[in-house]
C-alpha cells in the first residue's frame, strides 16, 4: 500500500515540485519516498513518484520504482493471489529478486501484459512505462478500492493518488466544481459517482475495471478489461448457494490475511464485521483484534452484540467512544485530507477508529464494505425482493408477512413503508434523494438533478444492488475508507471485494436471498458454525453510523459563531437557514444528514476556493 503520483507530456517539472509532491504523499507511504525521470521519445518526459508503505517483503529490495527489463512500475495497492501468479510464470520469469506482489506484478504484466488482470485477485492503481517503447499504462482494479486521479493540461496528463499531489506537481490548485458541491448538498453521496464528475473543474478519476495507455506520442487508448453482469443460474438450490458462498468467503478471507505485519479488524454488531472476524479466528485461528465505534444513540447502538462476539470467540477488543471533542477543528482537518468534503459523518467516525488502530501499531485494516450489495442489507431490498417473487403467490405471501412482522416497525423513510411500493411502480426511486427538493431551496440559485441509474440487468433487485456497489454506495465507501486509512499510515482490506465471491453471487436466484424477512440469508447460513448464533439471528439494521449531536453540541454558542461566520459557503447557501436549522431541538435523520453536509461543504470551499 503506497502513494503514486506522475507525469507524461512536454514538460520539465521543477525540482522543488517533485519534493513538494512526494513531502506530501509521506502519510500514505512513511516507511520509503523516491523520484524517476525520463526523458522519452519524442521529447516526452514521464515522472514516476513513489512513498511505500512496507507490507509485504519489508526490505529495501521491494522499494519502488520497481524495474524489470525495461518496465517500471509504481504500485498503490496490494496483490492478494501473488503467491498462485508467482507460480504460474516461475518456469518464463527467471529469478526473483524479492518476495513482493510487486514484483510479481510486474514480471507477470511483461510476460502477458494486460490479460493477466484476468487472473489477479487485488487492489490496486498502478503505473508502468517501457524505456523501450516509450508507452506509459495506467490501470486500476475491478472495484474502484485504489483511487487514481488524472488532470491534463496543455503540456500533458498528470496522475495521483490524491489531488493534492496533482496539485503540488502543478504549482498550484484546481478550481472547485460549484456543481459537485450542489449535488452533494441536494442529492447527497449517493448522487456523487453516477458520472464523472469530481468536486474540481478538469479532474476526473480512471474508471474501475480501467487500463489507459498512453503512446510515445501521447496517443490515448482507454478500456475496461472487466465488466460486472448478473447471471442467474435458476436451477441453483438455496443449499449450494451457501455453500459456494462460505467456500468463496473463506478463501477471500484467506487471501486478505496475507501479510508480513499484523491485521486489524473494524468490528460491529453485524453479521458483515463478523464472518470477517470470525473466519479469520475459527478458521485460520488468527490472533483477531477488533476496533469497535460505541454510539450513545440507541439507533446506532449494538454493544450487546459486539460483547457477545467478543466473549464467545475469545478475541481482543478496543471500544472508541463517540465525544465532541474538537469535532469542528478535527473535522476540518479530515476535508484537507480528503481534498473533498468528507461524504458521511460515518467516516468522521471511522477516522477515530484508524487513529485507535494506528495507535495500537497496526498498518493494516479489515472492514466489511459491500456485504450490502452482495447479499442483500438494505431496506428497499426487501420491498425490491416482493417485486420479484411477486408471481409466486405462497412465497410472496409469506414473505410480505415476515416484512409486516420484522421489518415494518424498524423503516423510516415513508416511501419504504409501503411493501408494494415497486409493485404499484417498479421505477420508484423517491426513496434515494430523500428530500432533495427541500435541501435544494437551501440554495440561492436552482438547483437539481434527477435520479439516475445504469441498466445492468432487467432483475430490479439485482439491478439496484449492482448499482449501489458500482455508483451509488460502495465508491463513496472506498473513497472514505483509503483516505482515513492512509492519513494514519494504514492500508485497508475489503475481503466481501473479491472477484470469485462476486461472481458467484451474481450467479444465486434472487429468491434464495432473503428469508422469513432476514436479508443476507445466503450469507448468514453461509456462516453459520463460524459466526456467533446471536449475531446471526439479529434482524437490526444498524450499520457503521453515528448521529450528527453526537459530535456538535449547537448549544455551544462558539460552535454556533463558527458555524455561521462569514465563508464563501453563502455565495451558495442561505446563511438564514441554517440559522434556523440550527436553532431547531432535534432533526430527521435526512435533515441531520444535510447539516453536516453544510459543515463539510462550507469547510471545502474555506480551505480551497
Amino acid at each position: 500500500m503506497c502513494g503514486i503520483a506522475g507525469y507524461f507530456g512536454s514538460r520539465v517539472i521543477e525540482p522543488e515540485r517533485l519534493d513538494a509532491a512526494l513531502s506530501l504523499m509521506n502519510r500514505r507511504g512513511p516507511d520509503h519516498r523516491a523520484s524517476r525521470h525520463w526523458a522519452g521519445p519524442s521529447g516526452r518526459h514521464v515522472y514516476f513518484l513513489h512513498s511505500r508503505l512496507k507490507i509485504i517483503d519489508l526490505a529495501e529490495r521491494a522499494n519502488q520504482p520497481f524495474r524489470e527489463g525495461s518496465r517500471w512500475m509504481i504500485l498503490n495497492g496490494e496483490l492478494y493471489n501473488y503467491v498462485e501468479v508467482k507460480e504460474s510464470i516461475r518456469e518464463r520469469a527467471g529469478s526473483f529478486t524479492s518476495t513482493s506482489d510487486t514484483e510479481v506484478f510486474l514480471k507477470a504484466w511483461g510476460l502477458e501484459g494486460p490479460g493477466v488482470l484476468d487472473r489477479c485477485e487485488g487492489m490496486w492503481a498502478f503505473a508502468v512505462y517501457d524505456e523501450a517503447d516509450g508507452s506509459l499504462h495506467l490501470c486500476r482494479d475491478r472495484f474502484g478500492e485504489k483511487p487514481l486521479y488524472l488532470h491534463r493540461d496543455e503540456t500533458g496528463l498528470y496522475f495521483a493518488s490524491e489531488v493534492k499531489f496533482l496539485g503540488a506537481l502543478l504549482g498550484q490548485k484546481l478550481k472547485p466544481n460549484i456543481d459537485q458541491l450542489c449535488r452533494y448538498l441536494v442529492n447527497g453521496y449517493k448522487a456523487l459517482y453516477k458520472e464523472r464528475h469530481t468536486f474540481y473543474e478538469g479532474l476526473e478519476e480512471l474508471p474501475a475495471a480501467t487500463c489507459l495507455r498512453i503512446g510515445p506520442e501521447g496517443s490515448e487508448t482507454r478500456w475496461r478489461y472487466w465488466t460486472p453482469a448478473y447471471r442467474p443460474e435458476d436451477s441453483m438450490t438455496c443449499e449450494a448457494a451457501v455453500a459456494g458462498a462460505r467456500e468463496r468467503i473463506i478463501k477471500a478471507v484467506e487471501l486478505r490475511l496475507r501479510a508480513d505485519l499484523p491485521l486489524a479488524f473494524c468490528m460491529s454488531g453485524g453479521v458483515d464485521s463478523n464472518s470477517l472476524i470470525a473466519t479469520a479466528k475459527r478458521v485460520f485461528k488468527y490472533d483477531v483484534h477488533g476496533f469497535t465505534i460505541v454510539n450513545t444513540d440507541a439507533r446506532y447502538e449494538e454493544s450487546d452484540l459486539v460483547e457477545a462476539s467478543v466473549r464467545e470467540l475469545g478475541i481482543r477488543h478496543t471500544p472508541i467512544p463517540v465525544q465532541t471533542k474538537e469535532f469542528l477543528p478535527r473535522l476540518r482537518e479530515l476535508v484537507r485530507c480528503h481534498d473533498a468534503p468528507v461524504f458521511t459523518i460515518t467516516y468522521y467516525a471511522h477516522w477515530l477508529l484508524m487513529e485507535a488502530v494506528a495507535s495500537h501499531g497496526y498498518r493494516i485494516s479489515v472492514s466489511g464494505s459491500a456485504a450490502d450489495e452482495l447479499f442483500t442489507g438494505y431496506y428497499d431490498h426487501h420491498l425490491a425482493y416482493l417485486y420479484e417473487v411477486r408471481g409466486e403467490p405462497t412465497l410472496h405471501a409469506a414473505s410480505r408477512a415476515a416484512w409486516e412482522r420484522h421489518i415494518k416497525p424498524l423503516v423510516r423513510n415513508p416511501y419504504l413503508r409501503d411493501p408494494a411500493a415497486f409493485i404499484k411502480n417498479p421505477g420508484m426511486r423517491e426513496h434515494i434523494y430523500l428530500d432533495a427538493a427541500g435541501f435544494a431551496s437551501y440554495l440561492r440559485s436552482p438547483w437539481s438533478e434527477p435520479f439516475s441509474e445504469t441498466r445492468f440487468t432487467d432483475s430490479l433487485l439485482r439491478n439496484r444492488m449492482l448499482n449501489e456497489l458500482f455508483h451509488e454506495a460502495v465508491p463513496v465507501i472506498l473513497h472514505e475508507d483509503d483516505l482515513n486509512s492512509m492519513y494514519y499510515s494504514i492500508e485497508n482490506r475489503s475481503p466481501f471485494l473479491d472477484r470469485p465471491l462476486f461472481d458467484f453471487c451474481n450467479t444465486i436466484p434472487s429468491r434464495h436471498l432473503i428469508q422469513d424477512g432476514r436479508a443476507k440469508a445466503v450469507l448468514r447460513d453461509a456462516m453459520k458454525g463460524i459466526v456467533p448464533a446471536a449475531v446471526l439471528e439479529s434482524r437490526r439494521k444498524v450499520g457503521f453510523n453515528a448521529p450528527i449531536f453526537s459530535f456538535l453540541d449547537v448549544k455551544d454558542p462558539a460552535v454556533r459563531a463558527e458555524v455561521l461566520k462569514e465563508s464563501p459557503i453563502f455565495e451558495h447557501v442561505k446563511r438564514e437557514r441554517i440559522a434556523a436549522l440550527l436553532d431547531r431541538p432535534d432533526l430527521p435523520n435526512s435533515e441531520s444528514k444535510f447539516l453536516f453536509n453544510f459543515l463539510c461543504a462550507k469547510m471545502f470551499l474555506e480551505e480551497f476556493s
